[in-house]
């Protein structure tokens, strides 16, 4: 798949000279995009915490009305929970059950694949991993290929050798936790098979750096993950960390991202911020769209 959107890791001054005139027009106007909120996707990694009990879910919200409550407030979420094992069907269709209609779901790898087997001999369990995120339907979203901070630009053949055999139906993007592997090169091998580099906020790459490649986009598509570097934090009931610069900075590219039709889609960890549907919501406040008040997920479970 061909990069459609953008700007590709090789983009000439012609599609530079258009990025860098929409941020223009972007930094002229705030809130600026209401009108575009189908190409901003954004939600949180994971729903099943009890700690947003009363912070976020209703009171009395029971574990198994998470998800459901949850998509009143966000359209999209990322599961950790494929990252440990590959979900029986009747647990993905139970996701699809519980959500309603344009909901996305970004599933994440398998680390048998990705750790384990270090992205090599993984067929069997890659085309099975597969065929279960299918049970998704219209609601599959990107599919995350999250590599191991011990993963190093080395290893670049067994990435090569993936990238070919995934499948055309299924959206993928790649996170590094190496600063080695982002040059010019990584990038247009991601670019051929329209994968998506993944812009995370993190420890293991500047965030600098990463604010620059989100306007390089390899696919018709970005993933964003805004992690934080405070792994410390084990309330997830509340703001503990001031993130309103970082999410400034963000906003902005994400802004310019959507006037060049680039579908973004964004999760927050806990860890960012100590309560990730908050930074959800202070982000899109920013973008100029209208956050769910978690009071009113309350009224609406009153209507059931």
């Amino acid at each position: 798949m061909k990069v459609s959107y953008g700007v590709k890791a090789n983009s000439g001054p012609a599609a530079r000279a258009h990025f860098q005139a929409a941020e223009l027009d972007s930094n002229r106007s705030r809130p600026p995009i209401l009108a575009m909120t189908s190409r901003l996707r954004l939600g949180t990694q994971g729903w099943n915490y009890d700690a947003w009990v009363g912070a976020f879910y209703p009171p009395g919200t029971r574990p198994a009305e998470y998800l459901t409550v949850y998509a009143r407030a966000f359209e999209t979420v990322e599961v950790d929970s494929t990252f440990y094992a590959i979900p029986p069907v009747k647990t993905v269709r139970g996701w699809y059950d519980r959500t309603p209609a344009g909901f996305t779901f970004a599933l994440k790898m398998p680390q048998e694949i990705t750790h384990e087997r270090r992205l090599r001999d993984s067929t069997d369990i890659a085309e099975e991993f597969y065929d279960r995120a299918r049970e998704l339907g219209v609601k599959l979203g990107p599919v995350l290929i999250q590599l191991g901070p011990d993963f190093g630009p080395a290893e670049l053949p067994a990435l090569a050798n993936l990238l070919p055999t995934l499948p055309r139906d299924i959206k993928f993007a790649v996170e590094f936790r190496q600063r080695g592997w982002i040059n010019d090169g990584v990038l247009a091998l991601l670019a051929e098979h329209g994968v998506a580099l993944t812009i995370t906020d993190a420890r293991w790459i500047p965030r600098k750096q990463m604010l620059a490649l989100a306007k390089r986009p390899t696919a018709d598509f970005i993933y964003f993950r805004w992690m934080g570097g405070n792994r410390e934090i084990v309330d997830y009931s509340r703001i503990q960390i001031d993130r309103a610069r970082e999410l400034e900075q963000w906003s902005e590219v994400l802004a310019t991202l959507a006037k060049v039709r680039v579908k973004v889609y964004g999760y927050v960890n806990n860890h960012f911020a100590g309560h990730s549907p908050q930074s959800v919501r202070e982000l899109q406040l920013l973008l100029g769209q209208a956050p769910v008040d978690p009071e009113s997920l309350g009224e609406q479970m009153s209507l059931f």
